[in-house]
């Protein structure tokens, strides 16, 4: 079942694995590749223990616009199915989400900034999260999110006043995490993002640019703390540390 290898999987040039993620994979000393779907075919799964899937702009139903999610989502079973660690941010949760049976649209309003999640009591006592304050802070960058109720066997891990779904997992399998919001990404990331996504993020989610800029900063210290946390919990989890 592969090697002590994540394939990370990128949907936007400008949106790779951030820099929270790239110290934690550094410091564990956790190798790994990038496959950025936009232009390249998905690897063979073979090489690789875990796969961990990032954010981007598609929506899990835009198979028609883009064609390379219909093979993404069955890796992701053939993931799932074979025992592999899965972590998904954004996009990478709501994909799992929906392979999994979940509903995944609109939510009322898009989520864009800094906010506050509570861990659920299958959070609090999910090996991924041991270690982590019931509330912690969120970097949030999406319209969509997967909408209760969530099918059997499956389990709501954490939630916000913006998402019912910040972090879901499957009964019985800590392997497999899926994270609604971004705390990979660090300061630096958030501006790059802001600057490359400006328009969709100012769209009808109260974010202001310069007020934004000047709280990533001073958010990144916790969201870097509990992030290195649940690295470290899901890189055990999936055998690679």
């Amino acid at each position: 079942m592969g090697g002590k290898k994540i394939l990370i999987v990128q949907h936007m040039a400008w949106e790779g694995p951030g820099r929270h993620l790239l110290t934690a994979l550094a410091e564990a000393q956790v190798d790994y590749g990038v496959a950025e779907v936009w232009h390249q075919s998905l690897p063979s799964l073979e090489p690789f223990a875990a796969m961990v899937v990032l954010g981007g702009s598609p929506n899990v139903d835009q198979e028609a616009e883009f064609p390379y999610l219909k093979p993404l989502k069955k890796m992701i079973r053939e993931v799932i199915a074979s025992g592999r660690a899965y972590l998904g941010f954004c996009l990478g949760h709501q994909l799992l989400a929906h392979v999994l049976g979940c509903r995944v649209g609109p939510l009322p309003r898009k989520s864009v900034g800094f906010i506050t999640g509570c861990l659920t009591p299958e959070g609090q006592a999910h090996p991924a999260f041991q270690g982590l304050p019931a509330e912690i802070r969120l970097f949030k960058w999406h319209g969509q999110g997967a909408i209760p109720p969530v099918p059997a066997g499956l389990e709501i891990l954490a939630n916000s006043p913006a998402a019912p779904v910040e972090a879901l997992g499957i009964k019985d399998n800590p392997r497999v995490v899926g994270l609604q919001f971004d705390n990979h990404a660090d300061a630096q990331d958030a501006a790059q993002w802001l600057a490359h996504d400006r328009d969709w993020a100012l769209s009808g989610s109260g974010v202001v640019p310069e007020a934004f800029l000047s709280q990533a900063p001073l958010e990144e210290p916790a969201i870097k703390a509990t992030f290195s946390r649940f690295m470290g919990n899901f890189f055990r989890i999936a055998g690679l540390s």
